[in-house]
């Protein structure tokens, strides 16, 4: 049964999109897992529901506050993350989204994951509120570089220009959001958007649920990608309860079946 309705709101949300021209995509974990990221915790998860080697949550070892008092430590567990993820690549989700950025007018992507696959695979509208682990910056002068993996850098790396130990252009936990983020963010979600996704996401964070919301009151699509409930579940108009790659791969491809049909109902020559 769900597997019928999953393809009855596929074929909806492709006929809705046929009317819009604006897009917002929020994505989060979901998506990358598709790639073979694991996420901190839950399945699959680096952690689950073990501290780390220090006794402590690894939320706490990803913070601001350890990160300023002792960065070693931080940076032991940056690498650890990124080692698993290592060899990782953009997946046809993010192929989709990229290639939807072409095809309508304006397409966005808010996204919480810092692994830089959105880029990547040709989207350029891209607001990653959380930043890119690959984007390294000294915060004591103006150094800063692009890195493929941390297995060519010591830990904790050193700037090269003042010895100071660097960091990841990331936000951590107890840290602000960067302001020219959340001023694009604003600015975009001012103008408003046709159709909403929420693709892979538990949208714990306000400024992630927000748009959801948003969409609702003023009567705009929002549809939701991921195989379990989460807060935003009762907000939005179209669930698909599959795993992110593969529902914005049947879209699309739904989507483009569409438009390549004459009035009859048969395909155009």
């Amino acid at each position: 049964m769900r597997t019928n309705k999953n393809s009855e709101n596929i074929q909806k949300v492709a006929a809705l999109l046929k009317s819009c021209d604006s897009i917002l995509f929020i994505t989060g974990a979901g998506l990358s897992a598709d790639s073979g990221l694991p996420t901190y915790r839950g399945i699959g998860g680096l952690y689950n529901d073990k501290e780390t080697d220090e006794g402590i949550p690894i939320e706490v070892a990803l913070s601001g506050d350890t990160l300023s008092k002792r960065p070693e430590l931080t940076w032991k567990y940056l690498r650890q993350i990124e080692e698993r993820c290592r060899g990782a690549r953009f997946n046809r989700g993010h192929e989709v989204i990229a290639e939807m950025e072409r095809f309508f007018p304006r397409v966005w992507v808010l996204t919480q994951n810092i692994d830089g696959f959105h880029f990547a695979a040709g989207s350029r509208n891209v607001i990653d509120i959380h930043g890119d682990m690959h984007d390294l910056f000294c915060p004591n002068c103006s150094w800063r570089c692009t890195v493929e993996d941390y297995s060519k850098i010591e830990v904790p790396p050193l700037c090269p220009e003042c010895a100071q130990i660097v960091r990841p252009d990331v936000v951590f936990f107890g840290e602000r959001l960067p302001e020219h983020k959340l001023v694009t963010l604003s600015k975009e979600l001012l103008i408003g958007f046709d159709i909403y996704f929420s693709v892979g996401t538990t949208s714990v964070f306000p400024y992630i649920s927000q748009p959801i919301v948003q969409a609702k009151y003023l009567c705009r699509h929002a549809v939701e990608i991921n195989p379990g409930e989460t807060g935003i579940s009762s907000f939005v108009d179209v669930k698909i309860s599959l795993g992110a790659a593969s529902a914005l791969e049947k879209i699309w491809k739904e989507y483009l079946f569409l438009k390549d049909m004459d009035k009859t109902g048969r395909r155009k020559n």
